[in-house]
């Protein structure tokens, strides 16, 4: 039988949406992908509940959005290689988790992620949320003077987390998904725009982030620190967030070039286990004016 009318709900006022009524197993509706990817616009991040989807189902939804992407120093899976697992078992405990810190993406690469889809196999009876923070907004609410100061700066990138002395020798990190550590290529660095406009929406978006931008282009990073700093705590402020909880079966996708995302670590002691596509995206455009 074909799937019926479904609903779009907002989560929060400043981003994030349910989408209610699709089963993303079976053929969608007409019109249906384009009202999909209308919304992710629209709202940054989708969200979707009760899903059971197998991996060639996650990977044919996934491709609604654009081409996938395969990114580096980070082992896909052997069977089906556009595919990430983010694990964590029960008995990783006091670790360093991917994602616990609010990021872009990957945003190192020369053609950072257009966006991610993560989809929850297992998870814990409680904890391991995910925080998304609406970039749009945290640049329009700098004041006049720093939109100005921001605007022709450029912000260096680099996979820090993978290169030479990226992360502390004490620091545990969990075991159950396989990252390349100490490569030197990670450590290159890119120049991307501080303030970036979106291709599809025209809006302005900040586009730094405390994993991966190292300093401000021309400058040291003692020098530029007191600047992200600024910006790393304001891109935080919980007016601009949304916060969702997980349960097996639901499916998230956002659009990594105008927002971050953290993902909360505090589910020691139970096993969560999500499967992650990448869907291609393209260098990032400095905003005119």
């Amino acid at each position: 039988m074909p799937q019926g009318p479904f609903e779009i709900k907002p989560l929060a006022g400043s981003l994030g949406a349910e989408i209610a009524g699709l089963d993303l197993a079976r053929p969608l509706p007409e019109g249906a992908a384009a009202r999909i990817r209308e919304a992710l616009t629209r709202h940054l991040v989708i969200f979707f509940r009760g899903q059971d989807l197998t991996p060639e189902q996650h990977l044919a939804f996934s491709r609604l959005f654009g081409p996938l992407s395969r990114v580096p120093y980070v082992k896909h899976m052997a069977e089906y290689p556009d595919i990430i697992a983010v694990l964590k078992e029960a008995d990783e405990q006091k670790i360093s988790t991917f994602g616990n810190a609010w990021h872009s993406d990957f945003s190192f690469l020369e053609e950072p992620p257009m966006g991610s889809v993560l989809y929850a196999r297992e998870t814990p009876s409680h904890g391991g949320d995910t925080l998304w923070a609406n970039m749009y907004e945290a640049y329009e609410a700098l004041s006049d003077g720093m939109k100005r100061l921001l605007g022709p700066l450029r912000a260096m990138h680099s996979g820090k987390p993978y290169g030479q002395g990226g992360i502390p020798k004490d620091l545990r990190t969990s075991r159950s998904i396989a990252i390349e550590r100490g490569n030197p290529e990670a450590d290159r660095e890119t120049a991307h725009p501080i303030v970036r406009l979106h291709p599809e929406s025209g809006r302005k978006a900040l586009f730094v982030n405390p994993i991966y931008t190292t300093r401000l282009e021309g400058m040291s990073e003692a020098e530029s620190r007191p600047l992200l700093d600024v910006l790393y705590r304001h891109c935080s402020r919980p007016e601009f967030t949304c916060r969702f909880r997980w349960a097996k079966g639901s499916l998230a996708v956002w659009d990594n070039r105008c927002t971050l995302h953290y993902a909360v670590n505090d589910y020691d002691g139970q096993r969560r286990l999500m499967h992650r596509t990448t869907i291609a995206g393209e260098r990032p455009l400095a905003a005119a004016g």
